[in-house]
């Protein structure tokens, strides 16, 4: 089991057509997100004007989560979805796929044999949650969208803090229970290799 907390200064940000997006973890490392050559990818995006278009991905599956807004999504040919504060929609890179409205999003892109799973949760402070972890799951992931935590991992106490990134390589090995310092909102992602 290995774990990390990775802080603002470990994210790299930058400019897309709609806004803005800061990548936060991509594997494996010497993956890159122009080359497309990563198994999975996390980040979060701002988008800053009122219709956006997406980028093309071929052989990539998203999940995107709303984080704050609230966005109108059209996959042409597919389907339409209005997504509002923690409603995800998972969907292919390579569909033509337009943005209407502003927010903060978490995305979640996975390629090949790997699928992943996002989910969030408001907390109140100094209340506790044991995160429910899928028994295939190779990677787990906590983000701080906003807020503090305190977990015993390993009988080592962390602290997390808003914009924190925590990640477990193999956590079906590693019960936790988490703990809030302020009212809290976080965002879960698993990483589940399909054979």
């Amino acid at each position: 089991m290995e774990y990390n907390i990775l802080t603002s200064e470990n994210f790299k940000t930058q400019k897309w057509s709609g806004g803005t997006t800061t990548e936060l973890f991509i594997f494996p490392k010497s993956a890159s997100y122009k080359k497309q050559n990563f198994q999975f990818r996390l980040s979060t995006a701002q988008v800053k004007i009122e219709k956006s278009d997406f980028s093309i991905l071929p052989g990539i599956s998203r999940k995107l989560m709303v984080l704050e807004g609230n966005i109108y999504l059209t996959h042409k040919k597919q389907y339409s979805k209005k997504l509002k504060k923690w409603d995800v929609d998972a969907f292919e890179g390579d569909w033509e796929t337009s943005c209407q409205g502003k927010c903060t999003d978490f995305n979640l892109m996975t390629s090949a044999s790997i699928t992943g799973e996002l989910s969030a949760i408001q907390i109140k402070k100094n209340l506790f949650v044991n995160p429910t972890i899928h028994e295939n799951c190779t990677w787990f992931f906590m983000y701080i969208f906003s807020g503090k935590v305190s977990l015993n991992v390993n009988h080592i106490l962390i602290t997390i803090r808003k914009g924190d990134l925590l990640v477990i390589r193999a956590p079906t090995l590693l019960p936790f229970e988490i703990k809030t310092e302020e009212n809290s909102e976080l965002v879960f992602s698993e990483i589940i290799k399909i054979k």
